[in-house]
């Protein structure tokens, strides 16, 4: 056995997150793309089946009240917010990141105000969000201005009225300030929108501590909700009564049942729901989020493991990788990472179907990078020591 197996094997037997890997679903596939789906949780397929056989089988539309279906998005959005630091009825839970980013975006523009003309966006973004942005812009009356998220300070003006960020680069895991860039905005008179979907579950976010004023983020990464479950939309509790909604819809009307044609919003996050919840998934994303509630589980025990793994990941690298095969675009600095390592590589499409087909589990991004999510929950050092020497194998 290797010197880095070995230590593989010692950092294991300390691992206090250990015995959670058990609650999900897995194989010995090392399985490093938690950060494009999760994996199962395996308390999710027994309360699906409940959910399909009983509450909708069974109790039909008497589920809306009985099963608790009406009021799962705020409910399941409160189980989500100490993960991503907010106190309770601030996030609501439904449709995709890419609504929300579209309700968010309209809504801080509508709050900032006349003669704040301006959406200042990420320009590394994954590139929904820019056209998100774009299509808001348009219809507000506001311009785009894309830049770098280290360029946003430098920006900013009296007539910033929205800046969209998002807090970890979906393509080099690089970890951006939010803290300092929301601070940033904030002294400008601008409004805060942050996407987490590549930090919720992986890090601490802080939305409360920090002041920030909207955010949206996926449940199909490091939440293990499942493929396509539902998004969610943070609003803090501050501006919820200046939150206007460009989709205003019956499920967040005040009076949802009354079916009057004139709109009155529901008081707090209730504004940012818009029709019929997705139930199926909805559940299913609950049930999904009880491995958070086991002894030991919490989001600062989840960022020390994940800066464990990807430390030790970039060593294995170095050891088992012939120098200049692959280089890391992941920042070595822990304040400056999330949760997952890049590497770039000439061939990288061919590499990863070749790692995929040699049991490990990774993503490629165009044009040349290795993009490998490490999932606290369930990756193991032993998983990060076999994917490193099984990269190395493949390239020599």
């Amino acid at each position: 056995m290797s010197e880095l197996a070995l230590k593989a094997e010692k950092l294991d037997g300390a691992d206090e997150l250990a015995g959670v890997r058990a609650q999900f679903v897995l194989d010995d596939v090392v399985y490093l793309d938690g950060n494009s789906l999760g994996a199962l949780p395996v308390g999710v397929p027994g309360r699906v089946e409940d959910v399909v056989r009983r509450q909708w089988g069974e109790l039909r539309i008497r589920s809306w009240d009985e099963s608790g279906w009406w009021t799962a998005p705020e409910r399941i959005g409160d189980r989500i917010a100490p993960l991503v630091g907010a106190a309770a009825g601030q996030i609501v839970v439904g449709d995709s990141t890419s609504v929300n980013v579209f309700k968010a975006v309209v809504a801080a523009v509508r709050m900032a105000g006349e003669g704040r003309d301006e959406i200042v966006v990420d320009a590394t973004t994954f590139p929904t969000d820019g056209y998100i942005a774009s299509s808001a812009a348009r219809m507000t009356g506001c311009t785009v201005r894309p830049v770098t998220p280290a360029e946003v300070p430098g920006v900013l003006g009296d007539r910033t009225a929205a800046v969209l960020l998002n807090h970890v680069d979906y393509r080099t895991g690089r970890l951006h300030d939010l803290p300092a860039l929301t601070a940033a905005v904030h002294a400008a008179g601008a409004v805060a929108v942050w996407d987490l979907c590549h930090s919720a579950g992986a890090l601490p976010v802080g939305l409360d501590e920090h002041g920030v004023d909207l955010a949206v983020g996926c449940t199909y990464k490091y939440l293990n909700g499942g493929p396509g479950s539902p998004a969610y939309l943070y609003v803090r509790s501050a501006l919820q009564d200046r939150f206007d909604s460009p989709l205003p819809g019956w499920n967040s009307h005040a009076e949802p049942f009354g079916m009057r044609p004139a709109y009155e919003p529901a008081p707090g996050a209730l504004r940012g729901r818009v029709g019929t919840p997705d139930i199926l998934s909805m559940l299913a994303l609950e049930a999904a989020l009880d491995v958070w509630d086991a002894d030991g589980v919490s989001v600062g025990a989840v960022r020390a493991k994940s800066l464990a793994l990807t430390d030790f990941f970039l060593e294995c690298v170095a050891s088992y990788v012939p120098s200049g095969r692959v280089e890391s675009v992941t920042p070595v600095a822990h304040a400056e990472r999330g949760s997952q390592v890049a590497l770039r590589c000439a061939d990288a499409g061919d590499v990863m179907k070749r790692l995929i087909e040699h049991g490990v589990v990774g993503d490629f991004r165009h044009p040349d990078v290795l993009r490998f999510g490490f999932t606290p929950l369930y990756v193991g050092f032993e998983d990060v020591e076999r994917a490193a020497r099984v990269l190395g194998d493949l390239v020599r």
